[in-house]
């Protein structure tokens, strides 16, 4: 959470410690209440199926994809990632209303237009969810909880991120700074 300094005109963020230890915390947790750790990226997937289930009933049940996340009248959307997902949101929401920075607007660098920040990050979030497709699982489900577990392969992913990030940092950071 940001707590915003009227007279120095800055914002103070919680201490990245204290909320990398809150994160390990909530992880835990997790892992004790479900049984699984946590991740996003299969909430937008039943964010999709229920979407292409309310535009067409059939097509759903004739694509393999589709149909076996509503085969015998399940509903995607009763998935407890769609609910953790709607936790963050709300949570989101909260943290930055208690903090006073909730506000519409777009942050750019002076660099850019609003508009190509706007693309950009819409291109960055469509690849993004591809490649979690890919690689079964977004950064959350994939790294984290495969590193909490101790799996050699979260620790790969962890690293892949990262390594990939940095490369590309140098290529694109004129969007950002």
């Amino acid at each position: 959470m940001a707590h915003h300094n009227y007279i120095t005109g800055k914002t103070k963020y919680m201490n990245p410690y204290l909320a990398g230890i809150i994160l390990g915390l909530v992880l835990l947790l997790s892992f004790y209440l479900t049984g699984r750790g946590l991740g996003a990226s299969g909430a937008m997937k039943s964010v999709v199926v229920t979407t292409v289930e309310t535009v067409s009933h059939v097509k759903a049940e004739e694509s393999g994809f589709y149909s076996k996340y509503i085969a015998d009248g399940q509903n995607p959307m009763n998935s407890w990632l769609v609910f953790q997902v709607l936790g963050v949101v709300v949570g989101g929401f909260l943290s930055g209303a208690l903090s006073g920075r909730l506000q519409l607007k777009t942050e750019h660098s002076p660099n850019i237009t609003k508009r190509r920040r706007i693309a950009m990050a819409i291109l960055g979030g469509a690849l993004f969810g591809f490649g979690s497709q890919f690689g079964r699982g977004c950064t959350s489900g994939a790294a984290l909880s495969g590193m909490a577990t101790l799996s050699l392969a979260g620790f790969v992913t962890m690293i892949a991120i990262f390594g990939t990030a940095y490369m590309f940092a140098y290529f694109f950071r004129k969007n950002w700074i």
